[in-house]
C-alpha cells in the first residue's frame, strides 16, 4: 500500500544530499554574498567608462570570472534548498533575497558587455588575441552585437531579471505548495495522492481501475488551477516575445535558438520527422501494451504501463551502485571514481517528501561538485534515471576540470546528449549480464518506456505543443487555458491517432512541465538522444576509439557549436540520417519486444 508523503524534517537524512560543499554554514553563505557585492562595486568603480583597450578589457574580464563563479555557488545554494521543500518559508526567503541581490549585481555589471559592444571590432579582436581565457566570452559578445540594446536598457533588463524570471518559481510554488491533492476512493478503499505519488507511482499502477481513478483525481485538481497556470505561462511567453522584438528577432523561436547556435531547420526537423516517422512505431507499442494488459481500450492514462510489471526488480539505493558503476565503467576509471564520490559524499537527494520538486535534475555549480535531485521509488527504472543524471554530472565534472566558467556552458541543443548516452550504456550493460528472454524483453522495454518514451515522445510532444504556442504569440495572439488545452489535445491526437483514446484530463498535460519556462528546452531531449544513440552504437562496434572521441566531446564545454560537438563524436547532424537511423533503431527494438512476447506466450 502506498503511503502519504513525509514532511522534509521527517525523512531519512542518510538519503538526502549535503549542500555543505557549496557553503559550510549560513554565515559563510552570507559572507560570500557580501563579498560578492564588494567585488562588484570595486569592478564598477575601477572599470566603468574605461573599457577602451584590450589590456583593460581582459583585466576586467579576469575579475568578472570570479564574480560569475561566486554567483553560481550562491544561486545554487539558495535554489536547491527550495527544490527539496517548496513550502519552507525560510528557504523561500533566502531564495528571494539571493535573486534580488544577484539581479542588482548583474545590473551594475551590465556596463561591461555594453561598453565592449560599442568598441571597434579591431579592439575586441585584439583582446581575443591576447587572452585565451576570455576569447570565447568576447567572441559571443561579438556574435550577439547586432541584438544588443542601449546600455541603459540592458541595465534595466538586468535589474529586472529576478522579476522577469519569476513565472517559473511561481509555477513551482503553485504546483508543489498550493495544490493540495485529496485522497481518492476506489471500491471503498482510500488512496493517498500528491504530485510526486501520481508521477512516480500511480501512473505505473497495474490495476486499471485504480490507475484511471488516480488519473481522473489528479486531472480534476490540475483543472482547478488551469487559469492561474495559463496566466503565468502567458506572462512567460509574452515576456520572451517582447524581448525578442526589442532585440530585432523576427520571432520568439529565432531569438531562443540564437544562444543555442542552432538554425531553425534543425529545430523544425527534429519535431516534424519524429511526429511523422516515429508515431507508427509508438502506436504499435501502445497496441502491444493494450494486448498484454487485456485493456478494453488503450487510453492516455494507460501509456506509462510496463510491458512486464511483475518482473521489474525492486532495488535499493545501495544495490544500484553495482549497476551504475558497471554500466559507466566503459567511460574510464576517473568517471567511475566520480560515480563513487556521488554516493559516498552525498551528492544525491534520494528521498520523497512533501513539497519536493518532481522528476529529477542535476545542478552543476562551477567550483564545486554536481548535485542530483531524485525521488527514489525502489523500482529498477530508477537506475536509468540515476544514470541519466550522472551523465550531466560526469559531463560538467569534465568540463569544469578543463574549461573556465566562460567556456563551461554547452549549447542547450547538446545538453541532453551525455545524459541520455548513459541510459544507452546502462541498457547495453544490462543486456550483457543475462540472456534469458524475459530479462532481455524487460531491458528492451525499459529502453522504450523509459529512455525513448521519455525523451522522444513525452518531451517531443511538449516541443510540438510549444512550437504551436510560439506561432500563436508571434502572430500577435495570446494563450489562455482553453486554447492551450486545444493545442495540447491536437498534438496528442495527431501523434497517437486511433490507437490511443485521448481521455478528459490528457489535455491538461501542458500544466505538468517546468521546461516551458526554460526557453526551447523540450526538443533538445530528442536531439541529444539522437546523438547519444549513434555514439553508443559506435562504442558497441568500435570500443575505445569511440569512447576517446566522446570524452573529448565531454571536455569541450561551450567552446564548440552543437554541429561541431556531434562531428567530434562521429555524427553529422546537418543531415536527416542520424535521426532517421535512430527512429529505425527504436522501431527495431519494438519489433524485437513483440517477437519475444509472442515467443514467450
Amino acid at each position: 500500500m502506498k503511503t502519504a508523503l513525509k514532511e522534509r524534517k521527517d525523512v531519512d537524512k542518510s538519503l538526502t544530499w549535503d549542500l555543505s560543499s557549496l557553503f559550510q554554514s549560513e554565515k559563510q553563505y552570507d559572507l560570500a554574498l557580501k563579498g560578492l557585492e564588494e567585488l562588484t562595486l570595486a569592478i564598477e568603480k575601477n572599470y566603468k567608462r574605461k573599457l577602451n583597450n584590450a589590456s583593460i578589457i581582459n583585466d576586467c574580464l579576469d575579475k568578472m570570472r570570479v564574480v560569475m563563479e561566486g554567483e553560481d555557488l550562491i544561486e545554487n545554494y539558495a535554489s536547491l534548498q527550495v527544490s527539496t521543500d517548496q513550502s519552507n518559508e525560510e528557504n523561500q526567503t533566502r531564495y528571494i533575497k539571493s535573486i534580488n541581490v544577484l539581479a542588482d549585481l548583474e545590473s551594475r555589471l551590465s556596463f561591461v558587455e555594453s561598453e565592449i559592444n560599442e568598441l571597434d571590432d579591431k579592439i575586441i579582436d585584439e583582446a581575443i588575441e591576447k587572452s585565451k581565457e576570455n576569447a570565447h566570452y568576447l567572441s559571443e559578445i561579438k556574435r550577439f552585437k547586432k541584438h544588443s540594446l542601449h546600455p541603459e536598457v540592458e541595465k534595466a533588463l538586468s535589474a529586472l531579471s529576478g522579476t522577469l524570471d519569476s513565472s517559473y518559481s511561481t509555477y513551482e510554488t503553485t504546483k508543489l505548495s498550493d495544490m493540495d491533492f485529496e485522497n481518492f476512493i476506489v471500491d471503498g478503499i482510500e488512496y493517498p495522492l500528491s504530485y510526486v505519488l501520481f508521477e512516480d507511482e500511480w501512473e505505473y499502477e497495474t490495476d486499471t481501475k485504480i490507475r484511471r481513478a488516480a488519473f481522473k483525481a489528479f486531472s480534476l485538481k490540475l483543472g482547478e488551477y488551469k487559469h492561474t497556470v495559463a496566466a503565468l505561462y502567458q506572462t512567460q511567453v509574452q515576456k520572451e516575445k517582447t524581448i525578442a522584438t526589442l532585440r530585432g528577432f523576427d520571432s520568439v523561436i529565432d531569438s531562443l535558438l540564437f544562444p543555442q547556435e542552432v538554425e531553425r531547420e534543425l529545430y523544425d526537423r527534429q519535431i516534424d520527422i519524429i511526429m511523422e516517422k516515429l508515431a507508427p512505431h509508438m502506436r504499435k507499442y501502445a497496441k502491444l501494451l493494450q494486448k498484454i494488459h487485456k485493456l478494453d481500450e488503450m487510453t492516455f492514462a494507460d501509456l506509462k504501463l510496463e510491458v512486464d510489471p511483475t518482473y521489474e526488480p525492486t532495488i535499493s539505493v545501495e544495490e544500484s551502485k553495482k549497476y551504475v558503476e558497471g554500466a559507466l565503467s566503459v567511460l574510464g576509471e576517473d568517471y567511475v571514481e566520480m560515480v563513487k564520490k556521488a554516493y559516498d559524499e552525498k551528492w544525491i537527494d534520494f528521498v520523497q517528501n512533501k513539497g519536493k520538486s518532481t522528476g529529477g535534475f542535476c545542478a552543476t555549480p562551477y567550483g564545486s561538485h554536481p548535485l542530483i535531485l531524485l525521488s527514489w521509488t525502489e523500482k529498477m527504472k530508477e537506475v536509468f534515471v540515476l544514470a541519466h543524471e550522472l551523465g550531466h554530472a560526469g559531463h560538467f565534472t569534465l568540463i569544469n576540470k578543463n574549461q573556465n566558467i566562460y567556456n563551461a556552458q554547452p549549447s542547450l541543443y547538446f545538453i541532453e546528449a551525455p545524459s541520455t548516452m548513459n541510459e544507452m550504456l546502462m541498457s547495453n550493460y544490462l543486456m550483457k549480464t543475462n540472456d534469458e528472454p524475459r530479462f532481455k524483453r524487460w531491458v528492451l522495454s525499459s529502453m522504450i518506456s523509459r529512455t525513448y518514451y521519455h525523451n522522444f515522445v513525452t518531451h517531443l510532444l511538449e516541443a510540438a505543443y510549444q512550437r504551436e504556442v510560439y506561432k500563436t504569440i508571434d502572430a500577435g495572439g495570446s494563450v489562455q487555458a482553453t486554447n492551450l488545452n486545444e493545442i495540447k489535445k491536437g498534438v496528442l491526437k495527431k501523434f497517437w491517432g486511433d490507437s490511443v483514446k485521448i481521455v478528459d484530463g490528457a489535455e491538461l498535460t501542458w500544466m505538468r512541465q517546468p521546461h516551458y519556462y526554460m526557453g526551447l528546452y523540450p526538443y533538445t531531449y530528442s536531439a541529444g538522444l539522437t546523438i547519444a544513440t549513434q555514439v553508443s552504437n559506435r562504442i558497441l562496434k568500435e570500443g575505445r576509439p569511440a569512447v576517446d572521441d566522446w570524452r573529448k566531446v565531454l571536455k569541450a564545454g561551450g567552446t564548440k557549436s552543437p554541429i561541431e560537438l556531434a562531428k567530434m563524436a562521429g555524427v553529422d547532424i546537418t543531415t536527416d540520417k542520424p535521426l532517421l537511423d535512430t527512429i529505425e533503431y527504436i522501431g527495431n527494438i519494438i519489433d524485437e519486444i513483440i517477437k519475444l512476447t509472442d515467443e514467450m506466450e
